[in-house]
């Protein structure tokens, strides 16, 4: 595979799928995928419920740990990243949320020119199959198909009707005009099947003649003539070899992985590089900084009526609801069990959410274990904006050496504050009476957590990642220090490089990050071709019209 290509991407990933298909689509320029990982086709992927074994499974995921955090007891945190076809859309929990209009407004005002509400929306629309979305908002016929569970456990609709009687408003489709509120949650599924970026975009595109997808190929830096990228140096198989680009490279390998392989190739922090005894080809210090995530604690209640999907964690349920899956794609095999949600606003004077809750009608933890005794539900919540920030960085020479991973989650106190804040506003949505029928005692943190030191010390000790790293490689203005790459996706500082995937969000979406970064490789190729980019909507988003002072 020593060969020439118009455009080589690292990653086959939301992003990077995503471009393979649109680079690929009009026959005229061929396009090269290098993904490390393999085939995304084995039941653990395909099979919705089984959503909490690949992201736990080395074959899918690279594994990676963060550095022990400070504000976390020394917690030392997973960083699942897909590391298969479809990249971490294949290993995700399969919640589609695009994220609130004023999120994309402000990455327009931290300078991604282009990239305001207006000027994104058309591009969600284009990815867009949505089945049951609000009219005239959605997409309907795009590769991506966007649907709702069947919503037949009685717990869903007890929490949205909790929700409700506590003050909070209902929305039809947070995914449409209004955001804020309590309702269905929607998901990448399809068929009965995880509708991953692989099976939406990239699967399609594969019978192509000028698509070859190269897969066991791990990236080992960008090449570089002077300052113009020309190539990608990758190994298969204990074989290094040469990818060349006649146009450009495209990293879409991940907040984790694309700003590696920049500092790989001497682009970054030059005082960190040379520490790592890698030459510096090009100084960018915001390379690998920025980084951001959703932590999220869980809210465990015991169940009195024998209800929840703890009664079919038995081997012998499991095993029925596996053979319904292989032979009709239907069941409880065929949801992630994320069937209803919420965004909500912590207190007056905050214009759109920022806290977000994940409902699931059981008492699980996110990767299948621990399983609370006896029938039980939980609730997600953490908040949306944290101010803390951490950063990615090589510290070998190295190309396959784990960079050190830091979150920091935590540092900034007032994130602390919003946490124990989401804890005590979701225990008033759960007195309420929708909720009377079902609720026991609180598993978790306990009827005995109520001290604000109490709850610190719960969440510090409890709180886990969301798995919704970004950031790394910031858009932003040319003249922004800080930033990696301009509005156009490409490299500040450099030629023939862009980047297009979660790492380039300068400020981290409110909700799941799949939908925003497969719309981030809608739009980066209509940039990579030179297209003139859709045209602006003139749609308002919903916003509550007494947010300055009520907080419901």
């Amino acid at each position: 595979m020593n060969g020439s290509f118009d455009y080589v991407i690292v990653g086959s990933g939301s992003a990077g799928s995503v471009l393979a298909n649109r680079l690929s689509e009009d026959g005229q320029h061929s396009v090269l995928v290098l993904e490390y990982g393999g085939t995304d086709m084995g039941p653990f992927i395909q099979m919705p419920s089984a959503l909490s074994f690949p992201m736990n499974m080395s074959t899918y995921d690279w594994g990676y740990r963060t550095k022990p955090e400070p504000h976390m007891g020394g917690r030392e945190m997973a960083v699942p990243r897909g590391k298969v076809l479809g990249g971490s859309s294949s290993i995700n929990g399969m919640v589609y949320v695009r994220g609130h209009a004023r999120d994309f407004d402000t990455w327009e005002e931290m300078g991604a020119d282009g990239w305001g509400f207006r000027h994104v929306l058309p591009y969600f629309k284009r990815m867009e199959n949505s089945h049951g979305g609000e009219e005239g908002w959605r997409g309907t016929d795009g590769p991506l198909h966007v649907t709702r569970g069947a919503l037949e456990n009685p717990l869903y609709k007890a929490f949205v009707e909790a929700g409700h009687e506590a003050g909070y408003p209902l929305t039809d489709d947070y995914n449409g005009a209004q955001q804020e509120g309590f309702g269905a949650m929607e998901q990448t599924i399809w068929g009965g099947r995880r509708w991953s970026a692989a099976n939406a975009y990239l699967r399609p595109a594969m019978g192509r003649s000028n698509l070859e997808l190269v897969t066991r190929a791990r990236a080992r830096r960008v090449l570089f003539e002077r300052k113009r990228a020309v190539g990608v140096e990758y190994e298969r198989g204990g074989e290094v070899l040469e990818a060349r680009a006649n146009r450009e490279v495209i990293l879409a390998a991940s907040a984790i992985n694309s700003p590696t392989l920049l500092q790989q190739s001497g682009i970054g922090n030059g005082e960190f590089l040379n520490a790592a005894g890698i030459e510096t080809l090009h100084h960018l210090p915001g390379v690998g900084e920025n980084l951001m995530d959703h932590l999220e604690v869980y809210l465990q209640m015991e169940c009195k009526e024998p209800v929840s999907l703890n009664g079919s964690l038995g081997l012998f349920s499991k095993g029925l609801i596996g053979l319904q899956w292989l032979l009709f794609k239907s069941g409880l095999g065929a949801t992630n069990h994320f069937e209803t949600c919420a965004f909500v606003r912590s207190r007056a004077g905050i214009e759109y959410p920022d806290i977000q809750y994940h409902f699931l009608p059981a008492a699980i933890r996110y990767d299948g274990k621990n399983a609370a005794p006896g029938h039980g539900f939980q609730a997600h919540v953490g908040p949306q904006r944290m101010r803390s920030r951490g950063c990615v960085r090589t510290t070998s020479s190295d190309p396959f050496a784990a960079p050190d991973i830091f979150f920091n989650y935590l540092a900034d106190p007032e994130d602390m504050k919003d946490f124990i804040h989401c804890v005590r506003l979701t225990r008033e949505i759960f007195e309420q009476p929708a909720m009377a029928k079902y609720k026991g005692r609180e598993i978790q943190p306990g009827d005995d957590v109520q001290s604000d030191e109490a709850i610190e010390a719960f969440i510090r000790e409890h709180a886990e990642s969301a798995y919704h790293p970004s950031g790394t490689c910031k858009m932003g203005a040319k003249n922004d220090p800080t930033a990696v790459v301009d509005p156009d996706c490409k490299v500040i500082g450099v030629e023939g490089l862009r980047v297009a995937d979660s790492s380039i969000f300068p400020l981290i979406p409110n909700g799941n990050l799949n939908a925003p970064s497969l719309m981030t490789g809608e739009k980066a190729a209509d940039h990579i071709l030179g297209k003139t980019p859709l045209a602006p909507s003139n749609q308002m988003p919903w916003i509550h019209p007494e947010w300055q002072t009520a907080q419901r």
